[in-house]
This record gives structure tokens, sequence and C-alpha cells, in this order.
């Protein structure tokens, strides 16, 4: 179960990065390329949204990886 766990660290951390990447590409840079209103939706997604989740998610799997989660 253990070896599980951190098998799951990595995927943790990968959806960390490919939330991250989808946030910025496919949802930021758009609204920062229309610019006006969308502006602050924008600033949201690139400042507040991506470091909660890459950050969340890799500490997740980075304590996975190290075996916090061991019974």
């Amino acid at each position: 179960m253990n070896a599980i766990k951190r098998i799951l660290g990595v995927v943790w951390i990968a959806f960390g990065i490919l939330a991250t990447y989808y946030l910025i590409v496919n949802q930021a840079i758009v609204l920062w390329e229309k610019g006006g209103e969308n502006t602050i939706p924008a600033i949201i997604y690139s400042f507040v949204l991506c470091p909660m989740i890459a950050g969340a998610l890799g500490f997740f799997g980075y304590y996975c990886l190290t075996g916090e989660y061991n019974d």
C-alpha cells in the first residue's frame, strides 16, 4: 500500500504541473490577449489560482513521496 501511495505522489505532482499549464496557456493567456474587462479574471488565474493549485497538489505529492501518509 505504501508503494501505491508513493507512486500516486508522482501522479499528484504531475497533476499540479498539468493544471498550472492548462490554467496559464488555455485560460490566462487568452484572457490577457482579449484585454478590457477580461483582465481581472486573467490576474486571478495567473496570480491567485495557479500558485494555489500548483502548491497544494505539489505539496500533497511531495508528502506522499516522502512517506508522511504511511500507516
